[in-house]
C-alpha cells in the first residue's frame, strides 16, 4: 500500500412534497429574509436524463450528475497536446471576444471551453487568462439570450475554479449565482447555478462564515420544497441544494450547534416521492451522524473492557472514536424510518430505483446505528478471518484503488463527479486540486 497524505480539503417525475410542506407547517428562516411566493407549476416538471458519462460524450456539458460509482470510466482517449491546447486557446479567445459573437456561438464555444477542462487538466491556459475569462462568462451568466448559454456558462465557471482556485473570486461569483438560483427563468439554468454555487463556494475563497451561509441558502431550498426559490416540488431543484449542502459540510469541523434544523430537514425529505431527494437527504443525515464522532484525546476516558470497537480500532490500525453530541433525539424511529426504506418494495418504484434505494440505505442506517462505520461497511470475515471493513472502491487509472471509507469521502468523490464527469480520473491523476480534496489510501492491484 501506498499511502496519499493530503490536505483536507477536495426522477422519478412526481412530486417532491415532503411531509412539512403537506401539513402546512411554515418554513423557518435562516440565510433568507424573505420567502418568495410558491410557483402555481406544482411537481417535477423536467424529469432527470439518466444516462452513463459515456452515453453522454459531454454532448451536453450543462448536466450534472454523478450515476454509479461502480461505473467509474477510463480516462478519454489520446490526444496531442499541441492540438487540444490550441482547440483550447481558439475557444477562450471566442468566449473573451463578444462583439459579434451569436448566441449559438457562444454555447458553441462554451459547450467546447467546458468539454477540454473536463477531459484535460489545462490550469496553465486558465490562470494566463482567469480574469477575462471571468468578466466574460459573468455577462453570459447574468445575460444569457438562451437557457444553454447561461447554463453553460455556470458550468465552465465552475470547471475553471477546480482547475485553477482562487482565494477571492468567491466575492465575485456568489451574488450572481445566487441571483441565478432565485430568479433563473429555467429550471436547467437555477440547477446549473446552484451546483455552480457550491463549487465558488468551496473553490473560491469563500470564508467559514460565508460557507455556512450557503449551507442555509441551501437548506431554506430544501426545507420548503424548492418554494423559496419559485420552484415548488420541483424534485432536481431538491436534490441539488441537498447534494451541495453535503459536499459543503465537509468542509466545516463543527456542526453541532447546526445539526438540529438540518436534520429536521433531512428526516422530513425522507417522505418525498423522489428516490433522487431520499437518497440525497439520507447520504447527508449518515454525514452529520459521522461528524458527530471524532477521534478520542488525551483526556477522554479511556476505552472499557465491554466497548464495542471495530477491528481496526482494536488492533491499533485505526484510532478510537468518541461521541461529542446527540444528532437527533428520536434515533430509534428515525432507525425504523431508514430500515423501512432499506426493504421498500413499492410498485411505484422501478427496478433500479429499488436497487438503488435498498444499497443507499442499508449503508445509512448502519452508519446511523454506528457512526464510525462508512458506506458499504461489512463485519463479514475474509479469507484470513478479518472483518471486512468499507468495500466501496473506485479503481484508480494506471493501477490501484482507492477505498471509500467515510461518507465525507463519498460527498467529496461525488461532488467531483457531478462537476468532472468523464474526466474525474484524468484530473484524479493531474490536477493536485482534486488529489488534494480526496485525500485517500490507495491499495496496490
Amino acid at each position: 500500500m501506498r499511502e496519499r497524505n493530503l490536505r483536507k480539503q477536495a426522477l422519478e417525475s412526481g412530486k417532491t412534497q415532503s411531509r412539512k410542506a403537506r401539513e402546512g407547517v411554515s418554513t423557518p428562516s435562516s440565510s433568507r429574509a424573505t420567502s418568495a411566493v410558491a410557483s402555481p407549476r406544482g411537481g417535477s416538471r423536467v424529469p432527470s436524463r439518466n444516462v452513463s458519462d459515456d452515453e453522454s460524450e459531454m454532448s451536453d456539458a450543462t448536466q450534472w450528475s454523478t450515476n454509479s460509482l461502480d461505473e467509474m470510466i477510463a480516462p478519454a482517449e489520446d490526444e496531442a497536446d499541441d492540438t487540444w491546447i490550441a482547440a483550447l486557446e481558439e475557444r477562450i479567445e471566442e468566449i473573451c471576444d463578444r462583439k459579434r459573437s451569436s448566441a449559438q456561438g457562444r454555447e458553441d464555444a462554451l459547450l467546447a471551453f467546458s468539454t477540454a477542462l473536463v477531459r484535460h487538466y489545462a490550469a496553465d491556459e486558465v490562470r494566463s487568462k482567469r480574469d477575462e475569462l471571468v468578466v466574460a462568462l459573468l455577462k453570459s451568466v447574468k445575460g444569457g439570450q438562451t437557457e444553454r448559454e447561461t447554463a453553460l456558462a455556470l458550468k465552465a465557471l465552475a470547471l475553471m475554479l477546480v482547475t485553477e482556485p482562487s482565494d477571492t473570486v468567491y466575492d465575485a461569483l456568489a451574488g450572481p449565482f445566487k441571483t441565478c438560483v432565485n430568479d433563473g427563468q429555467y429550471v436547467a439554468e437555477k440547477i446549473a447555478a446552484i451546483h455552480a454555487l457550491s463549487v465558488a463556494t468551496f473553490y473560491g475563497g469563500a470564508s467559514e462564515e460565508e460557507t455556512a451561509g450557503v449551507m442555509d441558502f441551501l437548506l431554506d431550498i430544501v426545507s420548503s420544497d424548492g418554494a423559496v426559490v419559485e420552484e415548488a416540488d420541483n424534485a432536481e431543484i431538491v436534490t441539488a441544494a441537498l447534494e451541495e449542502w453535503g459536499f459543503l459540510a465537509t468542509q466545516l469541523e463543527d456542526m453541532e450547534d447546526s445539526t438540529e434544523v438540518a436534520m429536521e430537514t433531512f428526516v422530513d425529505q425522507l417522505e418525498s416521492a423522489s428516490v433522487d431527494v431520499q437518497i440525497a437527504a439520507g447520504d447527508n443525515i449518515a454525514l452529520l451522524f459521522e461528524k458527530s464522532y471524532t477521534e478520542a484525546e488525551s483526556d477522554d476516558e479511556p476505552a472499557t473492557e465491554d466497548e464495542d470497537l471495530d477491528e481496526d480500532v482494536r488492533n491499533g490500525s485505526a484510532p478510537r472514536m468518541i461521541k461529542r453530541y446527540t444528532v437527533y433525539r428520536q434515533q430509534h424511529q428515525l432507525s425504523a424510518t431508514l430500515s423501512d426504506l432499506a426493504k421498500a418494495s413499492s410498485k411505484r418504484l422501478s427496478k433500479k430505483d429499488r436497487k438503488q434505494l435498498h444499497l443507499s440505505f442499508a449503508d445509512i442506517v448502519r452508519t446511523v446505528e454506528k457512526p464510525t462505520r462508512g458506506p458499504r461497511y461489512s463485519t463479514a470475515l475474509d479469507e484470513d478471518g478479518h472483518e471486512m471493513g468499507s468495500r466501496l472502491k473506485v479503481t484508480i487509472h494506471g493501477g490501484g484503488k482507492m477505498t471509500i471509507d467515510r461518507w465525507w469521502k463519498l460527498h467529496r468523490l461525488n461532488g467531483l463527479k457531478r462537476l468532472l464527469r468523464e474526466g474525474f480520473l484524468v484530473h484524479y491523476e493531474l490536477n493536485r486540486v482534486v488529489f488534494d480534496s480526496l485525500p485517500v489510501m490507495v491499495e496496490d492491484d
